[in-house]
Protein backbone atom coordinates (compact mmCIF):
# COMPACT_ATOMS: atom_id res chain seq x y z
CA UNK A 1 0.00 0.00 0.00
CA UNK A 2 1.05 3.09 -0.60
CA UNK A 3 2.12 5.48 2.19
CA UNK A 4 1.40 9.22 2.46
CA UNK A 5 3.50 11.63 4.17
CA UNK A 6 0.81 14.05 6.68
CA UNK A 7 1.35 17.27 8.38
CA UNK A 8 -1.21 18.63 10.86
CA UNK A 9 -1.71 22.28 10.85
CA UNK A 10 -2.62 23.43 14.59
CA UNK A 11 -1.44 19.40 16.16
CA UNK A 12 -1.35 21.04 19.81
CA UNK A 13 -4.93 21.91 19.82
CA UNK A 14 -8.12 19.41 21.04
CA UNK A 15 -8.65 18.53 16.96
CA UNK A 16 -5.13 18.56 16.26
CA UNK A 17 -5.20 15.86 19.28
CA UNK A 18 -7.67 13.98 18.04
CA UNK A 19 -6.40 13.78 14.29
CA UNK A 20 -3.55 11.84 15.43
CA UNK A 21 -5.98 9.11 17.70
CA UNK A 22 -8.07 9.17 14.65
CA UNK A 23 -5.07 8.21 12.19
CA UNK A 24 -3.97 5.56 13.91
CA UNK A 25 -7.13 4.02 14.72
CA UNK A 26 -8.46 3.68 10.78
CA UNK A 27 -5.07 2.99 9.96
CA UNK A 28 -4.21 5.47 7.58
CA UNK A 29 -1.08 4.69 5.62
CA UNK A 30 1.27 7.43 7.05
CA UNK A 31 4.80 6.89 6.14
CA UNK A 32 5.91 10.21 8.19
CA UNK A 33 3.75 12.46 10.19
CA UNK A 34 4.63 16.29 10.57
CA UNK A 35 3.09 18.01 13.90
CA UNK A 36 2.89 22.02 12.94
CA UNK A 37 1.78 24.81 15.43
CA UNK A 38 2.60 28.19 16.61
CA UNK A 39 6.34 28.75 18.12
CA UNK A 40 4.76 28.30 21.71
CA UNK A 41 4.32 24.61 21.31
CA UNK A 42 7.38 23.79 18.76
CA UNK A 43 10.00 21.70 20.55
CA UNK A 44 7.23 19.59 22.34
CA UNK A 45 7.31 16.13 21.86
CA UNK A 46 4.51 13.72 21.47
CA UNK A 47 4.30 9.94 20.97
CA UNK A 48 2.14 8.62 18.38
CA UNK A 49 2.26 4.82 17.42
CA UNK A 50 5.47 4.06 19.22
CA UNK A 51 7.02 7.04 18.04
CA UNK A 52 8.17 10.09 19.21
CA UNK A 53 7.39 13.24 17.30
CA UNK A 54 8.62 17.24 17.72
CA UNK A 55 6.22 19.69 17.51
CA UNK A 56 7.74 21.90 14.64
CA UNK A 57 7.12 25.93 14.18
CA UNK A 58 4.66 26.05 11.03
CA UNK A 59 6.11 27.82 8.55
CA UNK A 60 6.08 27.92 4.68
CA UNK A 61 8.96 25.61 4.19
CA UNK A 62 7.33 23.03 6.57
CA UNK A 63 4.99 22.01 3.63
CA UNK A 64 7.86 20.69 1.49
CA UNK A 65 7.12 17.16 0.15
CA UNK A 66 4.21 16.90 2.18
CA UNK A 67 1.29 15.20 0.22
CA UNK A 68 -1.36 15.62 2.92
CA UNK A 69 -1.72 18.13 5.62
CA UNK A 70 -5.03 18.44 7.67
CA UNK A 71 -5.81 21.73 9.31
CA UNK A 72 -7.10 22.27 12.95
CA UNK A 73 -5.84 25.80 13.10
CA UNK A 74 -8.24 29.07 13.46
CA UNK A 75 -8.93 30.97 10.26
CA UNK A 76 -6.27 33.30 9.68
CA UNK A 77 -3.75 30.57 10.27
CA UNK A 78 -5.32 28.49 7.40
CA UNK A 79 -5.66 31.23 5.30
CA UNK A 80 -1.89 32.32 5.69
CA UNK A 81 -0.30 28.80 4.50
CA UNK A 82 -3.16 27.49 2.49
CA UNK A 83 -0.85 29.06 -0.80
CA UNK A 84 1.98 27.26 0.57
CA UNK A 85 0.63 24.19 1.09
CA UNK A 86 -1.20 23.85 -2.27
CA UNK A 87 2.30 24.99 -3.64
CA UNK A 88 4.02 22.05 -1.93
CA UNK A 89 1.81 19.63 -3.84
CA UNK A 90 0.31 18.88 -1.13
CA UNK A 91 -3.69 18.59 -0.87
CA UNK A 92 -5.12 20.65 1.87
CA UNK A 93 -7.75 19.47 4.32
CA UNK A 94 -8.88 22.17 6.59
CA UNK A 95 -11.68 22.07 9.67
CA UNK A 96 -11.66 26.06 9.86
CA UNK A 97 -14.22 27.94 7.99
CA UNK A 98 -12.19 30.20 6.00
CA UNK A 99 -12.87 28.19 2.64
CA UNK A 100 -16.59 26.45 3.31
CA UNK A 101 -18.44 28.79 0.86
CA UNK A 102 -15.60 29.30 -1.56
CA UNK A 103 -17.15 28.45 -4.76
CA UNK A 104 -13.73 27.08 -6.02
CA UNK A 105 -13.33 24.45 -2.47
CA UNK A 106 -15.27 21.07 -2.33
CA UNK A 107 -17.42 21.18 0.74
CA UNK A 108 -17.56 17.48 1.82
CA UNK A 109 -19.37 15.09 4.09
CA UNK A 110 -18.26 11.56 3.05
CA UNK A 111 -21.54 9.92 3.43
CA UNK A 112 -22.95 13.36 1.59
CA UNK A 113 -21.10 14.13 -1.38
CA UNK A 114 -17.97 12.09 -1.68
CA UNK A 115 -17.71 12.69 -5.16
CA UNK A 116 -17.29 16.05 -4.99
CA UNK A 117 -13.68 15.41 -2.65
CA UNK A 118 -12.59 14.65 -7.07
CA UNK A 119 -12.82 18.29 -7.54
CA UNK A 120 -10.62 20.12 -5.89
CA UNK A 121 -7.85 22.60 -6.42
CA UNK A 122 -5.51 21.97 -3.27
CA UNK A 123 -7.65 22.41 -0.90
CA UNK A 124 -10.82 20.62 0.81
CA UNK A 125 -13.60 21.79 3.16
CA UNK A 126 -15.01 20.85 6.23
CA UNK A 127 -17.84 21.94 7.68
CA UNK A 128 -19.22 23.47 10.54
CA UNK A 129 -19.55 20.81 13.36
CA UNK A 130 -23.65 20.87 13.78
CA UNK A 131 -23.86 20.98 10.04
CA UNK A 132 -21.93 17.66 9.54
CA UNK A 133 -24.03 15.90 12.09
CA UNK A 134 -27.23 17.47 10.98
CA UNK A 135 -26.41 16.73 7.02
CA UNK A 136 -25.71 13.32 7.90
CA UNK A 137 -28.20 12.72 10.03
CA UNK A 138 -30.66 14.01 7.57
CA UNK A 139 -29.82 13.02 3.65
CA UNK A 140 -31.14 9.54 3.25
CA UNK A 141 -34.85 11.64 3.71
CA UNK A 142 -33.82 13.63 0.90
CA UNK A 143 -33.85 10.95 -1.16
CA UNK A 144 -37.14 9.99 -0.76
CA UNK A 145 -38.04 13.57 -1.25
CA UNK A 146 -36.95 16.78 -2.37
CA UNK A 147 -36.32 18.61 0.87
CA UNK A 148 -37.82 22.33 0.95
CA UNK A 149 -36.88 24.01 4.51
CA UNK A 150 -35.37 23.20 7.83
CA UNK A 151 -35.91 24.64 11.39
CA UNK A 152 -33.66 23.24 13.41
CA UNK A 153 -32.05 24.07 17.19
CA UNK A 154 -28.54 22.95 18.11
CA UNK A 155 -27.48 21.86 21.68
CA UNK A 156 -24.08 22.22 21.60
CA UNK A 157 -21.09 20.46 24.00
CA UNK A 158 -19.09 23.38 26.08
CA UNK A 159 -15.96 21.25 24.53
CA UNK A 160 -17.37 23.32 21.64
CA UNK A 161 -15.89 26.30 22.61
CA UNK A 162 -12.03 24.90 23.15
CA UNK A 163 -10.61 22.97 26.03
CA UNK A 164 -11.32 25.50 28.45
CA UNK A 165 -15.27 25.34 27.91
CA UNK A 166 -14.89 21.95 29.81
CA UNK A 167 -12.75 23.30 32.58
CA UNK A 168 -14.80 26.31 32.95
CA UNK A 169 -18.10 24.22 33.40
CA UNK A 170 -16.08 21.80 35.87
CA UNK A 171 -14.59 25.10 37.72
CA UNK A 172 -18.20 26.57 37.97
CA UNK A 173 -19.51 23.61 39.14
CA UNK A 174 -17.24 23.13 42.15
CA UNK A 175 -17.38 27.09 42.95
CA UNK A 176 -21.17 26.77 43.67
CA UNK A 177 -21.03 23.50 45.04
CA UNK A 178 -18.71 25.52 47.58
CA UNK A 179 -20.76 29.01 47.63
CA UNK A 180 -18.14 30.81 46.34
CA UNK A 181 -18.52 33.01 42.95
CA UNK A 182 -16.58 32.08 39.83
CA UNK A 183 -16.63 35.04 36.84
CA UNK A 184 -17.04 33.22 33.53
CA UNK A 185 -13.95 33.61 31.55
CA UNK A 186 -15.20 31.15 28.50
CA UNK A 187 -18.41 32.11 27.90
CA UNK A 188 -20.24 35.53 28.38
CA UNK A 189 -22.90 34.06 31.45
CA UNK A 190 -22.47 31.40 33.83
CA UNK A 191 -23.29 27.92 31.71
CA UNK A 192 -23.78 25.69 35.09
CA UNK A 193 -27.06 24.83 35.13
CA UNK A 194 -27.74 27.23 32.77
CA UNK A 195 -28.41 27.48 28.71
CA UNK A 196 -26.70 30.01 26.95
CA UNK A 197 -28.90 31.05 22.90
CA UNK A 198 -25.94 32.59 21.45
CA UNK A 199 -22.88 30.88 20.11
CA UNK A 200 -21.35 33.27 17.46
CA UNK A 201 -22.04 36.54 16.75
CA UNK A 202 -24.68 38.47 14.92
CA UNK A 203 -24.85 37.95 10.93
CA UNK A 204 -27.89 39.06 9.38
CA UNK A 205 -32.00 39.19 10.54
CA UNK A 206 -30.96 38.64 14.13
CA UNK A 207 -28.98 35.23 13.32
CA UNK A 208 -26.03 35.00 14.06
CA UNK A 209 -22.60 33.55 12.38
CA UNK A 210 -23.08 30.03 13.74
CA UNK A 211 -27.01 29.51 12.92
CA UNK A 212 -26.61 31.13 9.29
CA UNK A 213 -23.96 27.85 8.89
CA UNK A 214 -26.38 25.36 8.41
CA UNK A 215 -28.36 27.03 5.89
CA UNK A 216 -25.11 28.06 3.88
CA UNK A 217 -22.99 25.39 4.38
CA UNK A 218 -26.15 22.77 4.24
CA UNK A 219 -27.11 23.86 0.64
CA UNK A 220 -23.44 23.56 -1.13
CA UNK A 221 -23.32 20.10 0.75
CA UNK A 222 -26.43 18.57 -0.24
CA UNK A 223 -26.23 20.26 -3.47
CA UNK A 224 -29.99 21.94 -2.45
CA UNK A 225 -29.01 26.05 -3.63
CA UNK A 226 -32.85 26.66 -2.64
CA UNK A 227 -33.02 25.34 0.86
CA UNK A 228 -33.88 27.90 3.26
CA UNK A 229 -32.79 26.95 7.07
CA UNK A 230 -34.00 28.57 10.33
CA UNK A 231 -31.55 27.41 13.18
CA UNK A 232 -31.18 28.48 16.73
CA UNK A 233 -28.01 27.62 18.13
CA UNK A 234 -27.58 26.92 22.41
CA UNK A 235 -24.67 26.48 24.53
CA UNK A 236 -25.82 23.62 26.98
CA UNK A 237 -23.99 22.65 30.02
CA UNK A 238 -22.76 18.73 28.29
CA UNK A 239 -19.13 17.86 27.93
CA UNK A 240 -19.04 17.00 24.59
CA UNK A 241 -21.49 15.72 21.67
CA UNK A 242 -23.73 17.92 20.17
CA UNK A 243 -27.38 17.19 19.83
CA UNK A 244 -29.55 18.98 17.16
CA UNK A 245 -33.89 19.23 16.98
CA UNK A 246 -34.38 19.04 13.26
CA UNK A 247 -37.99 19.52 11.26
CA UNK A 248 -38.12 19.35 7.74
CA UNK A 249 -40.40 19.91 4.39
CA UNK A 250 -40.25 18.26 1.87
CA UNK A 251 -41.95 18.28 -1.66
CA UNK A 252 -44.51 15.34 -0.55
CA UNK A 253 -45.74 13.39 1.99
CA UNK A 254 -42.99 11.04 3.97
CA UNK A 255 -43.97 8.50 6.37
CA UNK A 256 -42.37 7.65 9.36
CA UNK A 257 -41.83 4.24 8.77
CA UNK A 258 -40.02 5.28 5.21
CA UNK A 259 -37.81 7.50 7.41
CA UNK A 260 -36.73 4.99 9.67
CA UNK A 261 -35.89 2.42 6.56
CA UNK A 262 -33.50 5.28 4.88
CA UNK A 263 -32.03 6.26 8.19
CA UNK A 264 -31.16 2.86 9.40
CA UNK A 265 -29.73 1.89 6.00
CA UNK A 266 -27.89 5.32 5.59
CA UNK A 267 -23.99 5.37 5.81
CA UNK A 268 -22.34 6.89 9.23
CA UNK A 269 -25.95 6.78 11.11
CA UNK A 270 -27.24 4.24 13.81
CA UNK A 271 -31.00 4.42 14.61
CA UNK A 272 -32.17 4.82 18.14
CA UNK A 273 -35.97 5.48 18.05
CA UNK A 274 -37.82 3.55 20.84
CA UNK A 275 -39.83 5.88 22.82
CA UNK A 276 -41.41 2.86 24.54
CA UNK A 277 -38.41 1.86 25.69
CA UNK A 278 -37.00 5.16 25.92
CA UNK A 279 -34.38 4.75 23.54
CA UNK A 280 -33.17 7.78 21.76
CA UNK A 281 -29.93 9.79 21.14
CA UNK A 282 -28.02 11.45 23.86
CA UNK A 283 -24.95 13.19 24.07
CA UNK A 284 -23.53 10.82 27.10
CA UNK A 285 -23.69 7.95 24.35
CA UNK A 286 -22.55 9.68 21.09
CA UNK A 287 -19.05 10.49 22.70
CA UNK A 288 -16.03 9.11 21.59
CA UNK A 289 -17.40 7.35 18.54
CA UNK A 290 -17.95 8.47 14.48
CA UNK A 291 -21.55 7.40 14.00
CA UNK A 292 -24.50 10.61 14.35
CA UNK A 293 -27.16 8.55 16.58
CA UNK A 294 -30.83 9.82 14.62
CA UNK A 295 -34.24 8.99 16.79
CA UNK A 296 -37.56 10.86 17.99
CA UNK A 297 -38.93 10.74 14.22
CA UNK A 298 -42.16 11.44 13.98
CA UNK A 299 -44.51 13.62 11.78
CA UNK A 300 -44.53 16.94 11.67
CA UNK A 301 -47.85 18.34 13.24
CA UNK A 302 -48.00 21.82 11.28
CA UNK A 303 -47.33 20.76 8.33
CA UNK A 304 -48.31 17.71 6.06
CA UNK A 305 -45.29 17.57 4.13
CA UNK A 306 -43.04 17.39 7.75
CA UNK A 307 -41.05 15.03 9.51
CA UNK A 308 -39.11 15.74 12.97
CA UNK A 309 -36.19 13.99 14.21
CA UNK A 310 -33.36 14.40 17.03
CA UNK A 311 -29.89 13.62 16.30
CA UNK A 312 -26.63 13.36 18.28
CA UNK A 313 -23.17 13.49 17.29
CA UNK A 314 -19.32 14.00 18.46
CA UNK A 315 -18.56 16.99 17.67
CA UNK A 316 -14.65 16.56 17.58
CA UNK A 317 -14.87 13.62 16.14
CA UNK A 318 -17.13 13.44 13.09
CA UNK A 319 -17.75 16.91 13.65
CA UNK A 320 -14.54 17.61 12.79
CA UNK A 321 -11.45 15.53 13.04
CA UNK A 322 -12.91 12.10 12.18
CA UNK A 323 -14.27 13.62 8.66
CA UNK A 324 -11.14 15.67 7.68
CA UNK A 325 -9.35 12.13 7.73
CA UNK A 326 -12.50 10.48 5.94
CA UNK A 327 -12.00 13.25 2.98
CA UNK A 328 -8.41 12.31 3.23
CA UNK A 329 -9.24 8.80 2.35
CA UNK A 330 -11.06 9.97 -0.66
CA UNK A 331 -8.50 11.61 -1.68
CA UNK A 332 -6.12 8.76 -1.65
CA UNK A 333 -8.63 6.28 -2.97
CA UNK A 334 -7.91 6.21 -6.34
CA UNK A 335 -3.90 6.07 -5.34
Amino acid sequence: MKQYKVAILGASGAVGQEMMKILAERKFPVSELHLLASARSAGKVVEWCGKEIVIEEACDKAFEGMDIVLGAAENDIAERFADAIVKAGAVFVDNSSAFRLDPNVPLVVPEVNPEDAKKHHGIIANPNCSTTITVTAVNALNKLANMKSMVASTYQAVSGAGAGGPVELYNEVEALRAGEKYEPKVFSYQIAYNVIPQIGGEQCYGYTSEEMKLQNEGRKIMHIPGLDVSCTCVRVPVIRSHSISVQMIFDRPVSVEDARKAIAAAPGVKLVDDLDALQYPMPLYTQNQDLVFVGRIRKDLTNENGLCLWCCGDQVRKGAATNCIQIAELVIADD
